[in-house]
């Protein structure tokens, strides 16, 4: 099940994916549940309000917005792959945190924004995790049944701003930079495998990632025990869970995103999320 938040007719709502087209709940559940993070607050996916047989309109009459456009909290994990050939020694102990902000997201088809202050927008395609159910002081072992599902990010960076401190803040919360969807497959369509997922990240047709979550130092029941212990996770919280070698400014010589350029992130069994870049007017 692949459910969505878009816009129509300028009327912001969610549905569920029927092939091409979209059953449109949040018109069907009679203001209910307005939007994907209410229906995710109320209960299980499994609970959907109303007929969902049949779509109402095509996916192509709408405009998608990030998969939740309202989290309460999004947490983004770094340094969080083992890389082949990479110092043991430098494994962090802890995960390595950082927030973005609800207003730097885009959603699938959106233009990703090149800021007027740099030139060293940096590309990064992640897997998302999105709460379900609540809680706090998680145990990693009871951790799974808070997933409410999975989605696709690109945590775009501009890494010079992002290096005027020790903190990440700066560059990774400019408008227009935090790519997130293009929907939601519901946890139990992917449920999680000890081979993990395969990722890829292509520029213009051109790989430049390539990694399963499986590689992952700290997995998503540790991120999710952690972040639970200093914070209460609610539903719709976003959990985006770090990327592996191969973004732009790891390449030799680096490779910064420009006007024109066509990114793309794909995640097996959950699809491609895929944005175009543009310069800020």
């Amino acid at each position: 099940m692949k459910l969505v938040s878009f816009i129509k007719d300028q009327r912001s709502s969610w549905g569920i994916v029927h092939g091409d087209g979209i059953a449109d709940l949040g018109h069907r559940s009679a203001g209910l549940f307005p939007d994907l993070r209410s229906f995710l607050a109320a209960g299980s996916p499994q609970d959907l309000p109303g007929n969902v047989t049949g779509p109402d309109f095509g996916l192509d009459e709408v405009r998608l917005l990030p998969v939740v456009p309202n989290p309460d909290k999004i947490v983004m994990a770094a340094l969080n792959y083992h890389e082949t050939g990479s110092d043991p020694a430098k494994t962090p102990e802890h995960p390595v945190l950082f927030l973005r902000l609800p207003c730097s997201q885009i959603a699938d088809g959106d233009p990703l924004i090149q800021p007027s202050q740099s030139e060293r927008l940096d590309f990064e395609g992640e897997l998302a995790v999105i709460i379900g159910k609540p809680g706090r002081h998680i145990q990693a072992d009871q951790a799974m049944p808070h997933v409410a599902g999975y989605s696709i990010y690109n945590d775009g960076s501009v890494r010079d701003w992002q290096k005027h401190s020790h903190q990440f803040t700066a560059g990774k919360n400019f408008t227009g930079t935090g790519a997130f969807g293009p929907w939601m497959v519901e946890a139990g369509d992917l449920p999680v495998q000890e081979r993990g997922f395969q990722l890829a990240t292509r520029v213009n047709g051109v790989e430049k990632q390539r990694t399963s979550t499986a590689r992952m130092i700290f997995d998503i029941p540790y991120l999710i025990a952690y972040i639970s212990t200093f914070a209460p996770l609610v539903a719709g919280d976003v959990i985006v869970t770090g990327t592996c070698t191969g973004f732009g400014i790891t390449r030799k010589p680096p490779e910064f995103l420009k006007p024109g350029d066509f990114v793309e992130v794909e995640i097996e069994g959950i699809g491609t999320l895929s944005n175009r870049v543009e310069a800020e007017s």
